[in-house]
């Protein structure tokens, strides 16, 4: 009997090892691109083009990611990532605010053609920002918010998706808690705000890290609506350092903007990391 159990334990100890040496290979062939475009943002424009390319760090960093940010061929990288934060951070606070109160309309509140409104506002998800561009285009541009923040935040705002996830997760809230909130004399808002909202916290710390990496990816969204070069967002910017005739490529700036942008999601990725795997655990249940 203790060799079976210590046979188990030695398969066991192996197939862990193989899990793991799998997952380093995984890693390491995913971050691979990402290390290239590190080392192409520390080297020479020659250094690049000139194979075989260097495979570790040049002594360019600082001039390079210095002229990316502050010396920009229209607009500074600094500019553009400041736009790209207020864009990312507006769009997931206001999907999560909106989507907090309607599902908790849905949920608490008893109207009629309450079931019919929520499938009104879970069907929206056939329609994406790509098939009603024009028409939210026309309404953007009567309200006077073309090259501007609220042009690029407020359109985007709606979620069917989070509706929907803290609908399911307010359907999980017992309901001896909004009736002993209601014999304590607590308004409506006053429950939503001292109970559920806390209660909501994971959830919506999981939201926000794919909602704000869903806003900080736009692309074709402010690209139709800003004409200003300094409303220009990163993911913009970096399609426009592009050439489109003969002109020499920079590729180490180019390459510097990329590990730019992908910094701030990153972070918000890392701070949130706990609160987000919490979330989803907690959706799942």
């Amino acid at each position: 009997m203790a060799r079976q159990e210590q046979g188990m334990v030695e398969k066991r100890g192996a197939g862990l090892w193989l899990a793991h040496v799998f997952m380093i290979t995984g890693v390491l062939i995913v971050s691979f691109p990402i290390w290239l475009a590190f080392v192409a943002s520390t080297v020479t424009h020659s250094e690049i083009v000139s194979p075989p390319m260097p495979v570790w760090p040049g002594d360019r960093l600082w001039e390079n990611y210095k002229e990316a940010l502050f010396s920009g061929a229209n607009v500074p990288v600094a500019k553009m990532l400041w736009n790209s934060l207020i864009m990312a951070v507006g769009i997931a606070t206001g999907k999560i605010i909106i989507s907090l109160l309607s599902a908790f309309a849905i949920v608490y509140f008893r109207f009629p053609c309450r079931s019919m409104f929520f499938w009104m506002i879970f069907l929206t998800l056939m329609l994406p920002v790509e098939v009603r561009i024009v028409p939210t285009f026309e309404v953007v541009a009567g309200f006077g918010m073309l090259n501007t923040y609220y042009g690029l935040i407020f359109p985007l705002i709606a979620s069917a998706t989070a509706t929907f996830l803290f609908r399911q997760f307010f359907l999980t809230i017992p309901d001896e808690l909004a009736e002993a909130a209601r014999v304590d004399g607590a308004k409506p808002m006053q429950f939503f705000i001292d109970i559920v909202v806390p209660m909501s916290r994971t959830n919506m710390a999981a939201l926000f890290v794919i909602l704000f990496i869903y806003g900080w990816n736009q692309y074709l969204w402010p690209l139709l609506i800003t004409t200003d070069p300094e409303m220009n967002t990163i993911v913009m910017g970096i399609k426009q350092m592009l050439p489109t005739g003969d002109d020499i490529t920079e590729w180490p700036v180019i390459m510097a903007t990329s590990i730019l942008a992908m910094i701030p999601p990153i972070i918000v990725v890392i701070s949130m990391q706990k609160l987000f795997v919490r979330g989803l655990v907690d959706s799942e249940k």
